[in-house]
């Protein structure tokens, strides 16, 4: 039997440490609220984010609306609210798909070993030596802009580091009593990867997982101020930014507001992964390492 990391993820929430050091639940706090303003927000502001109006500019604190208007007469906390949508949507759905790509080539590789694992930590060390965001330019502009395209190209190239972490999780469990006894007791291969490597790699895959909500929120975002993410005039913080920018010095919310939000869901993701790191793995996650 595996000696697992499921009970410590059920139990996580009544961790010492957690209980005990009230900031690190404020990453926590932060991402619930932005999660809940995605999810609800929109039924609670009123304004239209894509109605243009003739009441261009507004300052903050105008009748009717709170955080003023665009340039072109739209309401910018409506449009913030809107905005925080599509760039969780695609962040948490290209960090998806690339824990289950990252975690399945992992646990592959690191179970089988020897030649099989040599090449496949090749070609992932070959993924990993090519700049992720350029990658991720080339995939969307190769595919076209798009929800669709952005997710499977900001998935596909975080794929190869949570690969390479789960590989080497699963190299280490592999050597273990447990696994050994498994294998000699007749039991193939994919069911000890599922039911005995998996639970106990779950850990600190998942603190790595939340971490890599960060870089895909970043990545999001990017794209979208360059042009190839979530097209206008769909509400976006990155677009917003881009948009705004003309008005920096005379309207300089509408950069700052949109990037702050950005660099909070950015830093929250980060403070969480390593929260959840130190609570779900104490003795500490071996530096993911290429193969010999």
């Amino acid at each position: 039997m595996s000696d697992g990391n499921v009970p410590a993820v059920l139990g996580w929430w009544r961790s010492r440490a957690f209980a005990r050091s009230w900031p690190t639940a404020i990453p926590w706090l932060v991402l619930a609220v932005l999660v809940l303003v995605a999810l609800v927000g929109p039924l609670l502001v009123g304004a239209d984010p894509v109605r243009q109006t003739n009441r261009a500019l507004l300052p903050i604190g105008s009748p009717g609306h709170l955080l003023g208007t665009d340039d072109l007469g739209r309401d910018t906390l409506a449009r913030l609210v809107y905005g925080a949508r599509p760039l969780l949507a695609v962040a948490f759905l290209a960090t998806a798909l690339a824990a289950v790509l990252g975690t399945a080539v992992g646990l592959v590789a690191g179970f089988a070993g020897g030649r099989a694992e040599g090449l496949v930590m090749r070609l992932v060390d070959l993924a990993l030596a090519f700049p992720s965001i350029l990658l991720v330019i080339l995939l969307v502009a190769a595919a076209g802009p798009g929800t669709v395209s952005l997710v499977v190209a900001v998935g596909v190239s975080l794929a190869p580091g949570l690969a390479r972490l789960a590989r080497a999780l699963t190299a280490r469990e592999a050597a273990r009593d447990y696994v050994v006894a498994a294998r000699l007791g007749g039991t193939r291969a994919p069911r000890i990867m599922v039911q005995e490597i998996l639970p106990n790699i779950a850990g600190p895959m998942l603190a790595q997982v939340v971490m890599t909500l960060s870089v895909a929120a970043g990545f999001a975002a990017g794209l979208s101020y360059l042009g190839l993410g979530i097209q206008p005039p769909t509400p976006d913080w990155g677009y917003m930014v881009q948009a705004g920018q003309e008005f920096l010095f005379s309207a300089p919310r509408l950069v700052v507001l949109p990037a702050a939000l950005t660099l909070v869901l950015v830093m929250a993701c980060n403070f969480a992964g390593d929260d959840l790191r130190d609570a779900l793995d104490p003795r500490g996650t071996p530096a993911p390492q290429a193969s010999a």
